[in-house]
């Protein structure tokens, strides 16, 4: 996590020195205020890995003999057999289809949303898959 606190906030440097020569060049607000945005996003994501990286146990990335499966470890739990995903990514094609053809089908798809999101989040909670 140091190297990459430090990379963000390298990267921020350089996009404030770019967003300071932009604005007294070009003297346009709208990229200048686009620039010191990022500036800020990118100095918050920085701070928050390396003020995170000096309470959490040196991690692999942070040691130059490491290889990659020093790394490796448990990714989480994924459901290998839900339906719910594929209601979910129906609904959000049908209401990102009823931008470009009526809004319309915007309203009829939220309910096929709604379903898909609150089977897909309580799946474990009911039915048979219940005590897993």
């Amino acid at each position: 996590m140091k190297i990459q606190g430090r990379m963000f906030i390298w990267l921020s440097v350089f996009i404030l020195a770019v967003a300071v020569i932009y604005g007294f060049w070009a003297k346009e607000p709208v990229g200048t205020t686009a620039l010191f945005m990022s500036f800020g996003l990118s100095i918050m994501v920085g701070y928050y890995l390396a003020f995170t990286a000096r309470r959490v146990d040196t991690g692999a990335q942070d040691n130059k003999d490491a290889d990659v499966a020093d790394d490796a470890g448990e990714l989480g739990f994924f459901s290998p057999h839900s339906w719910q995903p594929l209601v979910l990514a129906a609904g959000g094609a049908f209401a990102f289809l009823g931008v470009a053809i009526g809004w319309w089908l915007v309203y009829i798809s939220a309910p096929l949303l709604l379903i898909g999101l609150f089977g897909w989040v309580l799946e474990y909670y009911h039915g048979e898959n219940q005590n897993q």
